[in-house]
């Protein structure tokens, strides 16, 4: 026998071996609340998403936007919501909004790392353009909803419309909604191409309002009891006690999530079949705290609120991340993470270059996770939400140490500020206000909020509930995103080109009129002027 030959065969199966990269997939739910899988004590059987903690690490301080599309932006960008004009409301059907094209996405980047790249379920990210379409953002492949609340039954639609594609084309797959995309998720995985490691975004529906489950399930919760407190947020709690004299939400709900759970382990059991569990990172959370609202049945306890607010309850929220042989089982990580963290953190973790070129907010955090030591926050966190109150905004800025809730409600005659100061350090469910202690620490932190709010585009999101008078919802919502070849190459500047820096300059808190510049900046030479900005062509 030839020992060299066999020697350097060795050496290189080795080489290749390290040098393979792993597999991610991310499962992004939508409003399950921070106690509701069997594990944290619900009545619900959720064994699935149990074992992604038993069999990984818990991120005990992983914390989201309060609500749906700001989270995703930040997910897939790394970047500051409020920066994207992606903070204060979801994109509605009748909105024309979408992530600027200039941003990079996170798949764009394991694309260029040789993945291939896949999204299965909800986009909400935009739908009007091509241009903001999943597969014009970084996905080999698209199967889903650009919207939400299709519904978990055919004919999945929005206000009418059909919203059910694959890669652009109208599909009409029969079916409860959350099998379906656990039934294509596994298809995709098993006609993968072996030699190439794979990238998989699973952002579910569920257990996204309104809810609906399989009668079986229906049956198995009808009896459940709602026991659940009260959530010390007025603006959630006024929503149970208008609604006391309906049906709990609570036993739907627990049939939705233990669908979602089904779903899951339908996945992590391909997994296991195709033998790639120890090539896998999964990242699971959830996209915003639990609905709590009425007709939202979820369950925050102990935090404090829910989805929509700036509480505990409402941006921190469930999540793990499993990775067989690099990540201890049953393990914690204490550190306060972020979904802006998400991208540069799987980057560090499967070692691929990320390709962004703008600011980042997220930082990467697989160094402290793969060694379970904590990584202090090295800058303030804000978040923000005018939803679903039209001129409510909920705010909130914290460290390790102090977080300011700001509450600003205004009318046509009268703004109201309502600040309350928690040490969530010691107080994390966040019962003692102690605003009144420390008046100099409110107003120095309110005006950090301030400067950070005037960051937002002025046309970015807002919430509206209702489109414009008179609008009309496509028949296929397919039919409504206009293809590349019909948009101008350069993104739109509007009307007053010639004075953009000086009403960039006047405008102000109000926001911004050059987009993703700070104020100030575009004079000391740090933002390119708009006439001489160009967009990134797909």
């Amino acid at each position: 026998m030839n020992y060299k030959y066999l020697f350097l065969a060795i050496l290189t199966l080795g080489i290749h071996a390290e040098d393979k990269k792993p597999n991610v997939i991310i499962f992004l739910v939508d409003d399950l609340g921070w106690s509701d899988i069997s594990l944290r004590g619900a009545d619900i059987d959720t064994p699935a998403i149990d074992s992604l903690f038993s069999e990984g690490m818990t991120l005990d301080r992983f914390y989201a936007t309060p609500i749906c599309s700001p989270t995703r932006a930040a997910l897939m960008t790394g970047r500051d919501p409020m920066r994207l004009g992606m903070a204060y409301g979801v994109v509605m059907p009748w909105m024309n909004n979408g992530i600027h094209p200039d941003e990079h996405f996170m798949p764009e980047s394991f694309q260029a790392a040789g993945y291939q790249t896949a999204m299965v379920g909800k986009w909400h990210l935009g739908h009007s353009q091509e241009t903001f379409h999943p597969n014009s953002r970084g996905f080999d492949d698209f199967y889903g909803h650009m919207h939400t609340e299709v519904g978990y039954f055919p004919p999945f639609a929005n206000l009418g419309g059909v919203d059910f594609q694959r890669n652009g084309v109208t599909i009409s797959d029969e079916g409860y909604e959350t099998f379906l995309l656990a039934d294509e998720a596994s298809r995709w995985i098993k006609d993968r191409n072996t030699d190439k490691p794979f990238f998989l975004y699973m952002p579910f529906i569920a257990p996204h309002s309104p809810l609906e489950a399989p009668d079986e399930l229906v049956e198995k919760y009808s009896n459940l009891e709602d026991t659940r407190e009260l959530t010390r947020s007025e603006s959630i709690d006024r929503t149970r006690k208008l609604n006391g004299f309906s049906p709990s939400a609570r036993p739907m709900y627990a049939a939705v999530v233990d669908a979602l759970d089904q779903a899951i382990g339908q996945v992590l059991e391909t997994l296991e079949s195709e033998e790639i569990e120890e090539e896998t990172i999964i990242l699971f959370s959830s996209d915003n705290g639990g609905a709590a609202y009425a007709g939202g049945g979820a369950d925050n306890y102990p935090l404090r609120g829910g989805k929509g607010d700036t509480y505990e309850g409402g941006i921190r929220v469930i999540a793990a991340m499993r990775w067989a042989g690099h990540i201890s089982p049953k393990t914690s990580f204490p550190s306060i993470m972020t979904v802006m963290d998400v991208f540069p953190t799987l980057a560090g973790a499967t070692n691929i270059e990320m390709m962004n070129t703008k600011e980042l907010w997220g930082r990467n955090m697989w160094p402290a996770i793969k060694s379970s030591k904590k990584m202090e926050l090295n800058k303030e966190v804000f978040f923000a939400s005018e939803t679903p109150n039209y001129g409510e905004f909920h705010t909130t800025v914290f460290n390790e140490k102090w977080k300011l809730v700001q509450v600003i409600s205004s009318s046509l005659m009268e703004i109201n500020v309502k600040n309350q100061l928690f040490d969530i350090s010691k107080d994390p469910n966040e019962y003692n206000d102690l605003a009144s202690e420390y008046p100099k620490l409110v107003r120095l932190m309110a005006e950090k909020i301030r400067k950070w709010r005037a960051l937002h585009p002025i046309s970015g999101t807002r919430v509206q509930l209702v489109p414009p008078p008179g609008w009309r919802a496509p028949k296929d919502w397919t039919s409504y995103t206009i293809p590349h070849e019909e948009l101008q190459n350069d993104a739109s500047l509007g009307f007053g080109v010639h004075a953009h820096q000086i009403l960039d300059y006047l405008i102000k808190d109000h926001g911004r009129i050059i987009y993703d510049c700070k104020p100030g900046d575009w004079e000391r030479g740090k933002c390119k002027a708009p006439e001489q900005s160009q967009t990134h062509q797909h």
